[in-house]
């Protein structure tokens, strides 16, 4: 659970950095760079859904073709996850949903903000 904190307190305190320094921009919302940047709340929940079909796929495949497994993988990549167990089945499905947020809060506030300070005011 500590490692799930740990990366949404990271992003919330760079996307607030971002926020605060940037303003609208880093959502996407002002002026002109709101037709050439990211919407945030768009990107992430398309990002989010994203990982967890992609999540729910590589299950099924494993189960499927369990001489091809990724689970070892995936319990370093997810902590908490645990192979064929309820619990670890809904950690990893949450922690993948969670981190295409982790994703689209930081690179998509960057790249707004990035792209907002290119254009002229």
């Amino acid at each position: 659970m500590m490692p799930i904190l740990y990366f949404a307190g990271i992003a919330a305190l760079l996307f607030f950095a971002l926020r605060f320094s940037c303003g609208s921009r880093v959502m996407g919302h002002s002026g002109v760079a709101s037709r050439t940047g990211l919407p945030i709340l768009d990107f992430g929940w398309a990002l989010s859904l994203f990982l967890s079909i992609t999540y729910l796929v590589c299950v099924a495949f494993d189960l499927l073709l369990p001489g091809y497994a990724m689970y070892e993988t995936w319990e370093g990549l997810l902590p908490g996850f645990r192979w064929l167990t309820p619990a670890g089945f809904a950690v990893g499905l949450a922690e993948s949903f969670l981190y295409g947020w982790y994703v689209a809060l930081v690179f998509g506030g960057i790249y707004n903000a990035l792209v907002a300070r290119r254009r002229p005011a």
